[in-house]
């Protein structure tokens, strides 16, 4: 007889509970998570953006007035063989001030900087849309005629330029993403 009625007890304060809970969910609205996986612990797991972005480089604020960022034509990679692929001698030599990577080569949305952002030096123009030297340009290694970025490498990107555009005061139509962003 007891056991019966604390299964009753249990089975009301269950019942109290999700529909307190679809309460409190239908009160959130109706904004469903955006698409794909992604998993805030990794994302976690990485440098906070803030830190790569700055650095004890005495440098003018206004050197800096636009935002590149291109794919790099490749399945994977990093710093190291970007620079290989470009016949260079040095990974500090990469035409990037930032690579963002996607897991095949380094951790998934992991920031690495390139010798031109430590020295503040501009890339050597080629043909970008920007086509300004005071443009910081990143590099998202992906080939994204065979496989998209990674939501990690999105969201990274995405608070990269938040937090260059935030230091250098880059107004947003100063900001070129690829065309399939």
């Amino acid at each position: 007889m007891f056991s019966q009625s604390r299964n009753i007890k249990v089975l009301i304060v269950a019942m109290i509970s999700i529909i307190i809970g679809g309460a409190i969910l239908k009160t959130m609205g109706n904004n469903p998570p955006s698409a794909g996986t992604f998993s805030l612990s990794q994302y976690y797991y990485l440098a906070p953006v803030e830190k790569i972005v700055s650095s004890n480089i005495a440098r003018t604020d206004d050197k800096w007035d636009a935002v590149e960022i291109v794919y790099s034509g490749t399945r994977a990679g990093n710093i190291r063989q970007l620079a290989s692929l470009s016949g260079l001698n040095s990974p500090e030599d990469v035409n990037y001030h930032f690579v963002v990577c996607n897991g095949l080569g380094a951790e998934d949305g992991q920031i690495q900087t390139t010798g031109k952002w430590t020295r503040q030096w501009p890339v050597v123009l080629g043909k970008t849309s920007s086509d300004t030297k005071q443009a910081i340009h990143i590099c998202v290694i992906t080939d994204s005629k065979v496989m998209p970025p990674t939501q990690i490498q999105l969201k990274r990107t995405e608070a990269l330029v938040e937090a260059l555009s935030r230091k250098f005061s880059i107004y947003p139509e100063k900001i070129h993403y690829p065309k399939t962003w």
